[in-house]
């Protein structure tokens, strides 16, 4: 029997174990191959952008906000460049230049340095913010230093020019750069702009690697937002108006300021307000203060209405400004009795004459010529309880019941045409008699005369809503508001060198119970000068105390100053006082 040959394998030695090895060695590295490819090939994109997720750092880098501009192009609102200045705890662990950093930005800032020190080692890692809206200048000199541990990002910081001029109207922006009220946060989307990207490598301890490419993408800034608010305008009526609110002792009030024949609104000031330079966020009447509440608040106007009721009977052709009736100093409707405001019986009177003395039982009279269901179409038409679409959130629409509706009576109809039982706003109001300046034509209230943006710049028109009466109706009713002014011995709207058309407004303060007979809100709304109407300016005092709180004493000298104010400003040419016959 042959020896066999040590030296020589005998592959017929090999048993199914060690082809079952073999055979799953041989399929791991086909696994090892095949997941290989999908990581190389099919997943590239998603690993390699998950490395540089892990070596890379990524900071916000906020968009310079849009301006809030006036009609005349003065910033109301602006941004400036600021830095943000933080600390890294993970580099202040190194105690020693972290001792120097601190003590280095503590006698830049003016801190304490071991107030500092101490802050910025609390933690282990993570950024310390230190200081937001570090004046540029001052953060770039800290930059430059290279200060250990030291970061600084480009900010920006709110800026309102005018200190606290209508704050309830241009509103504020909160600490994450979004609009809290107002125009900022109404156009907050054309305002905000687009935040930009800071990207960087960093170690594994998340710190800037030095001489490393950077990239990202740079922030785009926000739109400019301009205002028909005049400031000079605004600062006559926030200022006469804080007059007046503290002589009569009243609760709050509202001026507006439209131009006739376009709707621009070039003032809009209301008290109480919030004060842009002193925001208090722990204030709980803050939501109350930043109310614009002449969009916000409805009110029952009173007397003012009385013209609304006297245009729709001679625009129907019911009655001319000479047409009489026999006044009785009261007025029984379905068992309720309606009273002058004078108590006082006139006899037969004119309706000029019924405007002049401003008569309750007048416009119940006309109320019944034109009927219920004309009346009230004549109050759509001028605007009355419907939104005025002026472009600014939180405006209400009023309260007005109609003969369809549940719970309206013939004693609404009478009450509704002397301005109660039903509410407005102040500018649906200002609208609404507006219509007397502009030849009959309702103007849509424009706060917004242009936005500016990356794509473009947007001029916003004037829009006319509708014809609420006729030219000649808007005329006939110009001139007997005149008379109401001029041919009312000593009015106190009046304003030297111009002549003023308006109607006063004295209506008792809702209640739950009904009304309380010792609170009033006291108005005046007018125009001038009546030859060409510059303006038309509605004033509204809430609540005064005193011995008189009618509007003709207590708003009508409001209006007589502002008016007078903003003639000046406007250097409107006065003309001779005189009253034509009528």
């Amino acid at each position: 029997m042959p020896e066999a040959n040590p030296g020589q394998v005998r592959i017929d030695h090999m048993t199914w174990r060690h082809w079952l090895l073999a055979g799953l060695i041989g399929l791991g590295l086909v696994a090892l191959f095949v997941r290989l490819a999908q990581i190389q090939i099919a997943d590239h994109e998603r690993y390699a952008s998950a490395a540089a997720s892990s070596r890379l750092g990524a900071a916000v880098l906020p968009a310079p906000r849009g301006a809030i501009l006036d009609a005349t192009g003065f910033p109301l609102a602006s941004s400036v460049d600021t830095w943000d200045l933080y600390v890294d705890s993970a580099l202040w662990r190194d105690r020693d230049r972290a001792r120097a950093a601190a003590g280095a930005v503590a006698a830049e800032l003016g801190l304490d340095a071991g107030a500092l020190f101490a802050r910025g080692t609390a933690r282990e890692t993570g950024d310390a913010l230190i200081r937001r809206w570090l004046e540029y200048e001052q953060g770039l000199a800290l930059r430059e230093r290279g200060l250990w541990g030291v970061r600084l990002l480009p900010s920006s910081r709110r800026v309102y020019a005018e200190g606290d001029l209508a704050g309830p109207l241009i509103g504020y922006v909160g600490l994450d750069g979004a609009g809290l009220w107002g125009i900022e946060a109404d156009f907050d989307h054309v305002l905000r702009g687009r935040p930009g990207l800071l990207q960087a490598e960093q170690d594994p301890l998340g710190r800037p690697i030095a001489f490393a490419p950077a990239g990202g993408r740079a922030p785009q800034s926000g739109g400019e937002v301009q205002l028909t608010i005049d400031r000079f305008i605004q600062a006559i009526a926030e200022r006469r108006l804080a007059e007046a609110v503290a002589e009569h002792r009243a609760t709050g009030g509202t001026v507006i300021v439209m131009e006739p024949h376009t709707g621009a609104v070039l003032a809009m000031a209301s008290l109480p307000a919030v004060r842009l330079s002193a925001v208090d966020f722990a204030d709980e009447g803050l939501g109350e203060l930043v109310r614009n509440r002449a969009v916000t608040n409805v009110y029952e106007p009173g007397s003012v209405f009385k013209t609304l009721t006297v245009a729709a009977a001679i625009d129907l052709g019911l009655v001319t400004p000479l047409t009489t009736y026999d006044d009785r100093g009261t007025v029984d409707i379905g068992g309720a009795v309606i009273r002058n405001w004078d108590f006082v019986a006139h006899g037969r009177v004119t309706m000029t004459e019924y405007l002049q003395r401003s008569l309750n039982t007048g416009a119940v009279w006309l109320s019944g010529l034109i009927g219920a269901e004309r009346f009230y179409g004549y109050l759509d038409r001028f605007g009355v309880a419907q939104p005025t679409h002026v472009g600014l959130s939180g405006e209400a629409q009023g309260l007005m019941r109609r003969p369809e509706d549940i719970g309206w009576y013939p004693i609404d109809l009478a009450t509704n045409s002397y301005g109660q039982g039903l509410a407005a706003t102040p500018l649906q109001v200002a609208a609404a008699i507006n219509v007397f300046a502009n030849g009959g034509a309702l103007m849509q209230p424009q706060i917004v005369r242009r936005i500016v943006t990356s794509e473009g710049a947007r001029e916003l028109q004037p829009v006319t809503v509708r014809q609420a009466v006729s030219h000649a109706t808007a005329g006939t009713l110009a001139r007997m508001m005149l008379d109401v002014v001029e041919g009312v011995p000593r009015h106190r709207a009046r304003v030297p060198g111009y002549r003023v058309a308006g109607k006063t407004g004295t209506t008792l303060v809702s209640i739950p119970t009904g009304y309380d007979l010792d609170t009033t809100i006291a108005s005046f709304a007018g125009f001038l000068p009546y030859e060409d109407p510059r303006v038309t300016v509605l004033v509204k005092i809430d609540r005064p105390e005193g011995e008189s709180n009618l509007g003709g004493v207590v708003a009508a000298p409001v209006f007589s100053v502002i008016a007078a104010d903003i003639m000046q400003y406007l250097n409107v040419p006065s003309g001779a006082r005189r009253v034509e016959a009528p």
